[in-house]
């Protein structure tokens, strides 16, 4: 079947998440590679089949759609370089929850720093059909770490912490997206933020005073 160069195939939708091996691995990191220096919107699939020395077809055959491939590409990256560096880890009893959770952040958030067009592309890529699956691969490499940093915390300061971060990284990764800002600028904010809220709920918890009074 032909296909244009960013349409689809009929065949591979569901194939080409689970493709493993070396001409996969290959098409992955020619992905990569061309998202870094091309940038999302740019990076064309010939160039990738170029890169991979693959055919063109065969990438269509594997993934699809040049959506599918980069989210494919993206998943194989972060389960490499980003996810395999988390760890879930018991908090040291005299950690305050400050320093337990941007332990966490920064080792999810701070790498991204030197790979720029990477984290652009991550933006759009999650946005797009599919980009749930994304997501939930994140979410299920994240949450462990994350909720051993939090063990103790009271549940309802959990939903509110996880409510008010999510949509502050969501905004200021759209920001750096859009080039509004350095993304240089997403940790510090982040860290900010955490610091505020934690000493709020530190010296709540401290004082025993009830919300709202």
């Amino acid at each position: 079947m032909a296909a244009s160069e960013n349409g689809s195939a009929a065949s591979g939708r569901d194939a080409g998440q689970e493709i493993t091996g070396e001409a996969a691995d290959r098409i992955c990191r020619a992905v990569i590679e061309l998202l870094e220096t091309e940038g999302y919107e740019t990076m064309l699939l010939r160039d990738v089949a170029r890169h991979a020395r693959v055919s063109l077809t065969k990438i269509y055959k594997l993934y699809g759609s040049r959506e599918e491939l980069i989210l494919a590409a993206l998943d194989w990256w972060l389960e490499q370089e980003r996810y395999a560096a988390l760890e879930v880890r018991v908090p040291e009893p005299d950690e305050i929850l400050y320093a337990r959770l941007m332990r966490v952040l920064r080792a999810i958030f701070e790498p991204w720093e030197q790979h720029p067009a990477l984290l652009t592309a991550y933006f759009r890529a999650r946005s797009a059909p599919g980009g749930e699956q994304l997501m939930q691969r994140g979410l299920d490499a994240v949450v462990p770490p994350a909720m051993a940093a939090l063990d103790g915390v009271d549940p309802e300061f959990v939903q509110d912490l996880n409510t008010i971060v999510s949509s502050l990284v969501y905004g200021l990764l759209g920001r750096f997206a859009g080039g509004e800002i350095e993304v240089g600028e997403i940790v510090p904010a982040i860290d900010r933020t955490v610091y505020w809220l934690t000493t709020g709920y530190d010296a709540v918890r401290e004082h025993r005073v009830e919300p709202g009074r």
